[in-house]
């Protein structure tokens, strides 16, 4: 179960909300003189149908909250049946020859193979956690060469997160709850914060190399 039956009357990590405005500034290069503020740099403002919450439950409050919109997914994860069949599979570790279409692994050359076999399992896409399809989420069109689907998968990408500021976000429980859309369940919360985690905790190839 991906979704909980009956919801918390409180805001929780990994919750779908709606209603919150997201920002996006956009520069063109790093504003380095103060009294250059006002040039060269645009704020994009939308209105996502869902936003995600990415604060920890005990985080939650003091009028700000972190979101990631949710967005749709690649087509290209279609490409791939071990995905098209449940494409939340994207959101937990697997092994490397589950992480590719079976063409293209085969293609791949016999030490790159190896070299991911002794890797061991780990998660493909990093960026991104598929949200189970709900019939609250729109419907839309995945085009395919084998023809088009129409699916309600969404995801978000964690490099997307970002910080709003809401008078009415006091506590975890005193909060908007009349925009809370849906929570998710334990295990589907664990499965978020061990792949934001991983996200975050990857060790840097430099920071690798001096340390050998």
């Amino acid at each position: 179960m991906f979704y909980r039956e009956e919801m918390d009357d409180a805001f929780r990590f990994g919750d779908v909300l709606r209603g919150y405005i997201l920002t996006t500034p956009d520069i063109e290069e790093p504003i380095l003189v103060p009294s250059k503020i006002h040039e060269g740099y645009k704020i994009e403002v939308g209105l996502p149908l869902f936003s995600v919450v990415i604060s920890p439950c005990c985080s939650i409050g003091e009028k700000k909250i972190s979101l990631a919109p949710l967005i749709q997914v690649r087509n290209s994860f279609f490409d791939n049946p071990y995905f098209a069949e449940d494409l939340t599979k994207i959101n937990r570790t697997m092994n490397p020859q589950e992480a590719t279409p079976p063409n293209v692994w085969v293609s791949l050359p016999l030490e790159e193979k190896q070299r991911r076999l002794e890797e061991g399992p780990g998660y493909a896409f990093l960026e991104f956690f598929i949200y189970e399809r709900n019939i609250l989420f729109p419907e839309y069109p995945v085009h395919r060469r084998q023809g088009d689907i129409k699916t309600r998968y969404y995801m978000i990408d964690f490099r997307d997160i970002y910080k709003i500021n809401c008078q009415k976000i006091i506590t975890p429980e005193d909060s908007p709850l009349n925009s809370k859309c849906l929570q998710l369940s334990i295990d589907a919360r664990s499965d978020l914060r061990d792949k934001i985690v991983k996200y975050y905790s990857r060790e840097p190839v430099e920071d690798k190399i001096l340390e050998d």
